[in-house]
Order: structure tokens, then C-alpha cells, then sequence
């Protein structure tokens, strides 16, 4: 796992097969962190709650666009 800090407005960029995703800290406050991703329509980012929910219902989550 990599781990890094991060201000507002810094950026992370995730390079994958389908293209970039990056991943901006857009606020925090206290212990709860907003974070921006922008990526291709080809690339499916859920959180892991709804990916899971997904997955229980037999569908893959890198294939759906619930949350888009």
C-alpha cells in the first residue's frame, strides 16, 4: 500500500491500462477528507460499499456506471 499526504488542492495521478485517473484532496475538515476523481468514462470508481453491492448482485463493479 502506498501512503502519502496530501494538502487541498494537491493531486494524485493513478496511470492504468484504460487511462489516468487523478484523484484531488478538494477539502478537509477535522477527520473527514473529500477527494476529487477525474477519469475516463471507461474506468468505473465506486466506493467500496456500493462495489461490494454490485459484486453480492453478481456484477462486475469495473464494468458498471452506478454512482457516475
Amino acid at each position: 500500500m502506498l501512503v502519502l499526504s496530501r494538502i487541498t488542492n494537491e493531486e494524485v495521478y493513478v496511470y492504468t491500462p484504460a487511462g489516468m485517473v487523478r484523484v484531488m484532496v478538494v477539502d478537509v475538515q477535522g477527520n473527514k477528507v473529500r477527494l476529487g476523481f477525474d477519469a475516463p468514462d471507461e474506468i468505473s470508481i465506486h466506493r467500496r460499499e456500493v462495489a461490494e453491492e454490485i459484486e453480492a448482485n453478481g456484477k462486475d463493479p469495473s464494468k458498471s456506471n452506478v454512482g457516475r
